[in-house]
């Protein structure tokens, strides 16, 4: 095969770039297999999204009746939904721990400053990926967490209505709005989503993979990433298929009473668990703060705090200048501990 490309294509370019490529050695470098494991199982997304996509009927009346005739009719259908759902549950959970080891390892610094701004966008769209995947079910938890979510951004001043009528597409949840996640799940997010992927990627190859304040001048010799990196890449992927299966097999995810739009939300509702550290927050806040909506004080806090770390390579200026930073090793420590801690007191609560 190599010697029929070579007759027709000059693979000289690449084969000096393969032979030059090299990973970083140091005691931090497992957290490079991370953002290859996210990768890795947002590709599988897609291809188990584009099986279930041509079942699947985005119509509020059979939306429901089509993911059951999926599981239970559809030959390995509960199989292919089963790890669709916990491969999402699994991407976003190493997305969350590559976002926070490049917090932690101040990989954002100059002149990384893009890398970092597209993987936080990145990591916004996964979730929002989440959310519109989990709206597709149409039962009632979905329903009513989707209307939680959706109804809270009307507390960001000037533009939180605007942006809840076109997430909903009208004023109230309803079948348009199955209509609206469903387009953004499989056209809008997906091509957005390529987009940054390709944005990043260049942009690591172009800067190379950071190496930490601290490791710099104690690095061993560099592994080459062709074959030897790359093979510990594809080890680590086979044990998260593997997981993603095993799980998928002795856990599949249940599927709830089907939507009632006029119906109350059912007791002790609770989001999936990546949105529980914002619902825990906004449970924290009481209805009035002097005078004040609370709920309005507690997203517009939520946002602050989102922008401050978006934001956050322009104000560590120490880490730019190569220096170690321990303030900022303080704020990306309790952003970590906030959400660990309350992800955990949300889904216990």
């Amino acid at each position: 095969m190599m010697k029929w490309l070579e007759e027709r294509y000059d693979l000289s370019d690449l084969k000096e770039f393969a032979k030059k490529k090299h990973v970083p050695a140091h005691k931090h470098e497992l957290w490079y297999y991370t953002g290859g494991v996210a990768l890795f199982l947002i590709a599988f997304q897609f291809v188990t999204g584009m099986i279930l996509a041509l079942y699947y009927v985005p119509y509020f009346e059979q939306a429901h009746k089509s993911i059951i005739e999926i599981v239970t009719k559809l030959n390995m259908g509960w199989f292919f939904r089963s790890v669709h759902h916990w491969g999402a549950q699994l991407a976003i959970g190493f997305l969350f721990a590559h976002l926070f080891a490049t917090l932690l390892l101040k990989a954002y610094r100059k002149p990384r400053e893009l890398l970092w701004f597209s993987g936080f966008i990145l990591m916004g769209i996964s979730i929002f990926f989440g959310l519109s995947g989990y709206f597709l079910l149409w039962d009632e938890r979905a329903f009513a967490a989707v209307r939680v979510a959706t109804g809270g951004l009307s507390a960001i001043p000037l533009i939180g209505d605007t942006i809840k009528a076109f997430l909903r597409g009208g004023i109230d949840v309803t079948g348009e709005t199955l209509v609206r996640f469903y387009a953004f799940h499989v056209c809008v997010l997906p091509m957005a989503t390529l987009l940054l992927l390709v944005i990043h990627l260049a942009l690591v190859q172009h800067h190379g993979m950071s190496v930490p304040i601290s490791q710099q001048g104690k690095e061993s010799r560099p592994t080459p990433f062709f074959p030897n990196a790359l093979y510990k890449d594809a080890i680590i992927w086979l044990i998260v298929l593997g997981i993603v299966v095993t799980l998928a097999t002795l856990l599949p995810p249940e599927i709830g009473i089907k939507a009632d739009p006029l119906a109350p939300p059912p007791e002790n509702v609770k989001p999936e668990w990546y949105f529980l550290f914002l619902f825990q927050t906004l449970k924290l806040f009481p209805g009035d703060i002097l005078g004040l909506n609370g709920e309005v004080i507690a997203v517009m806090l939520v946002v602050l705090a989102m922008g401050f770390c978006f934001l956050i390579p322009f104000f560590d200026r120490k880490s730019h200048a190569g220096q170690r930073s321990s303030v900022f090793t303080l704020i990306g420590t309790l952003y970590l501990a906030y959400f660990i801690v309350m992800t955990i007191v949300g889904y216990f609560s």
